[in-house]
């Protein structure tokens, strides 16, 4: 940042430029290794201090086992082949619901967004079904679709359709008139509209509403099949957890959060390829 000097008889405000303006390389790259730095150290502080803890009987390790141990218990499930039956269905089902949710939810809101009269149809019903929480329609897949994986599939496509949807319509409202209207100038059919106009403009946002949506549906699952499955990793912590079983337990959970963020960094990567006229949220230094 550039630094303002008075002089000291006429007054004239002389401006040098600082660090960021004289080396703009260096300086990102000291901020991006802070960055990660700051990203590292939090969560290796928090892990070190557990085992503290667990290791000086500040906590009861009964109740919750120190991370060797967790890490070593994982381990050992994961090289007998024990742990990824569990990860494998849990996976399985994010994957299918969270493909069918994003499909409809985008197909529906860009419909909405585009026409008013389809936003004036569906738009109340689709509001008064939001705010049902989604894990209250899990018996009525079963009843639907019965035992398996139809429910689990169902309820995290459900979530992340209202993810999505609401992101969509959201965004191609937002989309100024002076686009569409450059495009009715220029005489652009219905089709080259949503290819040059709206598709470009809105699509930032939509993939936005789609890397909440996955965190939610890891979420939603394992709410899930803790209540209605017989494996996936949300059943793995429940089940442990009954059989006091801790050191599982905190594996399912670790598990579930390496999940969780490896599946929102992969939409998140897909969205910057998908869109790189639109700026980064992170990993970008500010002017």
């Amino acid at each position: 940042m550039s630094t303002a000097i008075r002089g000291p008889r006429d007054g004239v405000l002389v401006r040098r430029p600082g660090p960021q303006e004289l080396h703009p390389v260096r300086t990102h790259r000291r901020r991006r290794a802070l960055e990660l730095a700051l990203a590292v150290a939090v969560p290796v502080a928090l892990v070190l201090l557990w085992q503290l803890a667990a290791s000086r009987s500040w906590i009861d390790d009964r109740v919750y086992p120190a991370p060797s141990t967790i890490l070593s218990d994982g381990w050992d499930r994961a090289a007998s082949g024990a742990l990824w039956p569990d990860v494998q269905a849990t996976l399985r089902r994010v994957i299918g619901g969270y493909a069918i949710g994003t499909v409809s939810g985008y197909v529906l809101g860009l419909l909405m967004g585009s026409l008013a009269l389809v936003r004036a149809a569906l738009e109340p019903l689709l509001d008064a079904l939001y705010v049902v929480p989604k894990l209250a329609l899990l018996p009525v897949f079963l009843n639907m679709f019965g035992l398996g994986e139809g429910p689990q599939i169902a309820l995290v496509a459900a979530t992340v359709f209202f993810f999505v949807w609401i992101s969509t319509m959201a965004a191609v409202l937002a989309v100024p008139s002076g686009h569409r209207d450059a495009g009715q100038v220029f005489g652009a059919s219905p089709w080259q509209m949503f290819r040059h106009v709206l598709l470009p403009a809105s699509l930032p946002a939509v993939l936005v509403g789609a890397r909440i949506a996955a965190g939610v549906a890891v979420l939603v699952i394992v709410a899930s099949e803790q209540i209605a499955a017989d494996d996936g990793l949300g059943h793995l912590i429940f089940d442990s957890r009954a059989l006091f079983q801790n050191d599982v337990m905190f594996v399912g959970i670790v598990c579930v959060a390496v999940l969780g963020v490896l599946f929102s960094e992969l939409v998140r990567i897909a969205g910057r390829l998908l869109t790189p006229w639109a700026p980064r949220d992170r990993g970008r230094s500010q002017s």
